[in-house]
Protein backbone atom coordinates (compact mmCIF):
# COMPACT_ATOMS: atom_id res chain seq x y z
CA UNK A 1 0.00 0.00 0.00
CA UNK A 2 1.38 3.47 -1.11
CA UNK A 3 2.40 5.57 1.88
CA UNK A 4 0.76 9.00 2.58
CA UNK A 5 2.23 12.18 1.99
CA UNK A 6 4.44 13.37 4.55
CA UNK A 7 5.40 10.36 6.13
CA UNK A 8 8.82 9.35 6.51
CA UNK A 9 11.00 6.62 5.37
CA UNK A 10 14.35 5.54 5.77
CA UNK A 11 16.19 4.08 2.24
CA UNK A 12 19.46 3.34 1.61
CA UNK A 13 21.38 4.63 -1.54
CA UNK A 14 24.29 3.32 -3.16
CA UNK A 15 26.82 6.39 -3.71
CA UNK A 16 30.51 5.89 -4.97
CA UNK A 17 31.85 5.01 -1.27
CA UNK A 18 29.28 2.74 -0.35
CA UNK A 19 25.86 2.98 1.65
CA UNK A 20 24.73 6.83 1.91
CA UNK A 21 21.75 6.71 4.66
CA UNK A 22 19.07 8.79 4.33
CA UNK A 23 15.42 9.63 4.96
CA UNK A 24 12.80 10.04 2.00
CA UNK A 25 9.76 12.11 2.99
CA UNK A 26 6.41 10.56 0.95
CA UNK A 27 4.93 13.08 -1.31
CA UNK A 28 0.96 13.18 -3.34
CA UNK A 29 0.46 10.32 -5.46
CA UNK A 30 -0.12 13.19 -8.19
CA UNK A 31 2.94 14.82 -7.46
CA UNK A 32 4.45 16.54 -10.53
CA UNK A 33 7.83 16.92 -8.78
CA UNK A 34 10.43 15.30 -6.93
CA UNK A 35 12.46 16.74 -4.88
CA UNK A 36 16.42 16.75 -2.81
CA UNK A 37 17.61 18.56 0.07
CA UNK A 38 21.47 18.47 0.63
CA UNK A 39 22.92 19.35 4.41
CA UNK A 40 25.65 21.26 5.55
CA UNK A 41 29.47 20.87 6.10
CA UNK A 42 30.04 17.85 7.95
CA UNK A 43 33.09 18.82 9.94
CA UNK A 44 30.82 21.74 11.28
CA UNK A 45 28.15 18.89 12.11
CA UNK A 46 25.92 19.40 9.80
CA UNK A 47 23.70 16.10 8.75
CA UNK A 48 20.04 15.55 6.62
CA UNK A 49 18.41 16.77 10.08
CA UNK A 50 19.71 20.40 10.20
CA UNK A 51 16.94 22.90 11.31
CA UNK A 52 17.66 24.61 7.99
CA UNK A 53 17.14 21.57 5.72
CA UNK A 54 14.17 20.56 7.70
CA UNK A 55 11.95 23.70 7.37
CA UNK A 56 13.49 23.78 2.97
CA UNK A 57 12.15 20.20 3.00
CA UNK A 58 8.68 21.43 5.06
CA UNK A 59 8.22 24.03 1.95
CA UNK A 60 9.20 21.27 -0.54
CA UNK A 61 6.50 18.81 0.47
CA UNK A 62 3.97 20.32 3.17
CA UNK A 63 0.41 20.51 2.22
CA UNK A 64 0.50 24.28 3.97
CA UNK A 65 2.95 25.24 1.20
CA UNK A 66 1.17 23.69 -1.64
CA UNK A 67 3.57 21.33 -3.38
CA UNK A 68 3.53 17.83 -1.71
CA UNK A 69 6.79 17.07 -3.32
CA UNK A 70 8.26 13.30 -2.31
CA UNK A 71 12.03 14.93 -0.78
CA UNK A 72 14.62 12.76 -0.09
CA UNK A 73 17.58 13.87 2.13
CA UNK A 74 20.64 11.84 2.74
CA UNK A 75 24.02 12.09 4.96
CA UNK A 76 27.34 12.54 2.88
CA UNK A 77 29.59 10.29 2.79
CA UNK A 78 31.27 9.76 6.44
CA UNK A 79 28.13 11.22 8.33
CA UNK A 80 25.72 9.22 10.25
CA UNK A 81 25.60 5.68 8.83
CA UNK A 82 26.72 6.57 5.58
CA UNK A 83 30.08 4.76 4.47
CA UNK A 84 33.30 6.72 3.49
CA UNK A 85 35.23 9.55 4.87
CA UNK A 86 34.26 12.71 4.37
CA UNK A 87 36.60 14.64 1.34
CA UNK A 88 34.98 18.14 0.39
CA UNK A 89 34.86 17.86 -3.31
CA UNK A 90 33.78 14.06 -3.86
CA UNK A 91 30.74 14.84 -1.89
CA UNK A 92 28.86 16.38 -5.49
CA UNK A 93 29.09 12.80 -6.52
CA UNK A 94 26.94 11.53 -3.46
CA UNK A 95 24.51 14.73 -4.97
CA UNK A 96 24.62 12.73 -8.38
CA UNK A 97 24.29 9.32 -6.64
CA UNK A 98 20.84 10.26 -4.81
CA UNK A 99 19.09 12.28 -7.62
CA UNK A 100 20.17 9.03 -9.91
CA UNK A 101 17.67 7.34 -7.18
CA UNK A 102 15.26 9.94 -7.29
CA UNK A 103 15.17 9.36 -11.04
CA UNK A 104 14.69 5.85 -11.12
CA UNK A 105 12.23 5.39 -8.46
CA UNK A 106 9.87 8.45 -9.72
CA UNK A 107 10.86 9.84 -13.15
CA UNK A 108 10.00 12.85 -12.29
CA UNK A 109 12.09 16.15 -12.91
CA UNK A 110 14.08 17.34 -9.74
CA UNK A 111 13.87 20.42 -7.48
CA UNK A 112 17.81 20.03 -5.75
CA UNK A 113 17.96 22.33 -2.88
CA UNK A 114 20.96 22.69 -0.75
CA UNK A 115 22.52 24.82 1.85
CA UNK A 116 25.95 25.97 2.25
CA UNK A 117 28.05 23.02 2.17
CA UNK A 118 25.39 20.98 0.20
CA UNK A 119 24.52 24.34 -1.65
CA UNK A 120 28.03 24.27 -3.26
CA UNK A 121 28.27 20.53 -3.36
CA UNK A 122 24.72 20.72 -5.22
CA UNK A 123 25.43 23.37 -7.56
CA UNK A 124 28.49 21.08 -8.40
CA UNK A 125 26.60 18.38 -8.96
CA UNK A 126 23.87 19.89 -11.26
CA UNK A 127 25.94 22.14 -13.31
CA UNK A 128 29.41 20.98 -14.09
CA UNK A 129 30.09 20.55 -17.75
CA UNK A 130 29.80 16.91 -18.94
CA UNK A 131 28.30 15.13 -16.12
CA UNK A 132 25.07 17.29 -15.09
CA UNK A 133 22.37 15.15 -14.64
CA UNK A 134 19.30 15.58 -17.03
CA UNK A 135 16.29 15.52 -14.63
CA UNK A 136 17.00 18.89 -12.71
CA UNK A 137 14.38 21.06 -13.23
CA UNK A 138 15.55 24.06 -10.82
CA UNK A 139 17.83 24.41 -8.13
CA UNK A 140 17.93 27.02 -4.99
CA UNK A 141 21.33 26.86 -2.99
CA UNK A 142 20.65 28.59 0.52
CA UNK A 143 23.70 30.41 2.11
CA UNK A 144 25.80 29.63 -0.29
CA UNK A 145 29.47 29.99 0.98
CA UNK A 146 31.90 32.56 -0.64
CA UNK A 147 34.31 32.96 2.53
CA UNK A 148 34.60 30.55 4.95
CA UNK A 149 37.45 28.64 6.92
CA UNK A 150 40.31 31.20 5.60
CA UNK A 151 38.89 29.66 2.30
CA UNK A 152 37.49 31.84 -0.74
CA UNK A 153 34.96 29.66 -2.84
CA UNK A 154 34.64 29.66 -6.35
CA UNK A 155 32.05 28.51 -9.03
CA UNK A 156 33.27 28.78 -12.10
CA UNK A 157 30.64 26.53 -13.86
CA UNK A 158 27.52 29.16 -12.83
CA UNK A 159 28.21 30.65 -16.25
CA UNK A 160 27.50 28.14 -18.41
CA UNK A 161 24.60 26.67 -16.40
CA UNK A 162 21.56 27.43 -17.74
CA UNK A 163 18.75 25.60 -14.92
CA UNK A 164 16.67 27.84 -13.14
CA UNK A 165 18.40 28.97 -9.92
CA UNK A 166 17.89 30.70 -6.32
CA UNK A 167 20.88 32.30 -4.50
CA UNK A 168 18.93 32.72 -1.03
CA UNK A 169 20.69 33.66 2.11
CA UNK A 170 20.76 36.41 4.93
CA UNK A 171 22.20 39.63 4.07
CA UNK A 172 24.14 39.38 7.25
CA UNK A 173 25.76 36.16 6.85
CA UNK A 174 28.72 35.67 7.85
CA UNK A 175 29.98 33.23 5.38
CA UNK A 176 29.12 34.81 2.38
CA UNK A 177 29.13 38.58 2.41
CA UNK A 178 26.54 39.96 0.28
CA UNK A 179 28.73 41.75 -2.09
CA UNK A 180 30.33 39.14 -3.13
CA UNK A 181 27.31 36.67 -3.24
CA UNK A 182 26.07 39.34 -5.62
CA UNK A 183 28.94 39.38 -7.72
CA UNK A 184 28.63 34.86 -8.25
CA UNK A 185 24.80 35.70 -9.21
CA UNK A 186 25.53 38.37 -12.01
CA UNK A 187 28.11 35.93 -13.27
CA UNK A 188 25.71 32.97 -13.16
CA UNK A 189 23.74 32.17 -16.93
CA UNK A 190 20.21 32.73 -16.40
CA UNK A 191 17.59 31.92 -15.15
CA UNK A 192 18.46 33.38 -12.00
CA UNK A 193 17.24 35.03 -8.80
CA UNK A 194 18.92 36.32 -5.85
CA UNK A 195 17.46 37.10 -2.55
CA UNK A 196 18.68 37.96 0.77
CA UNK A 197 16.63 37.95 4.18
CA UNK A 198 16.84 41.23 5.85
CA UNK A 199 18.70 40.58 9.14
CA UNK A 200 19.33 37.01 8.83
CA UNK A 201 22.79 35.12 9.36
CA UNK A 202 24.30 32.60 7.89
CA UNK A 203 22.05 30.11 9.94
CA UNK A 204 18.61 31.83 9.10
CA UNK A 205 18.32 32.29 13.37
CA UNK A 206 15.29 33.60 13.90
CA UNK A 207 14.43 34.50 10.30
CA UNK A 208 13.50 30.79 9.15
CA UNK A 209 10.05 31.70 7.99
CA UNK A 210 10.97 34.56 5.75
CA UNK A 211 12.93 32.06 4.05
CA UNK A 212 10.55 29.34 3.75
CA UNK A 213 8.13 32.49 2.61
CA UNK A 214 10.79 33.40 -0.20
CA UNK A 215 11.90 29.93 -1.30
CA UNK A 216 8.15 29.15 -1.70
CA UNK A 217 7.64 32.07 -3.80
CA UNK A 218 10.28 31.05 -6.37
CA UNK A 219 9.31 27.62 -6.30
CA UNK A 220 6.14 28.78 -7.54
CA UNK A 221 6.99 30.50 -10.20
CA UNK A 222 9.41 27.69 -11.29
CA UNK A 223 6.17 25.04 -11.19
CA UNK A 224 3.39 27.20 -12.49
Amino acid sequence: MPSEAGFQRSVDLTGPAGRLEALLTEGAPEAAFAALVCHPHPLGGGTMHNKVVYHVMKVLNGEDWGSRFPVLRFNFRGVGLSHGKHHGEAEADDVQAALAWLEQVFNLPVIAAGFSFGAAMTLKACCRPGSAPRNIHAVAALGLPTDAAGRKYDYPFLGTCAIPKLFLSGDRDQFAPADRLAQFAASAAGPKQLVLVPGADHFFTGQLRPMQQALAVWLKEQIR
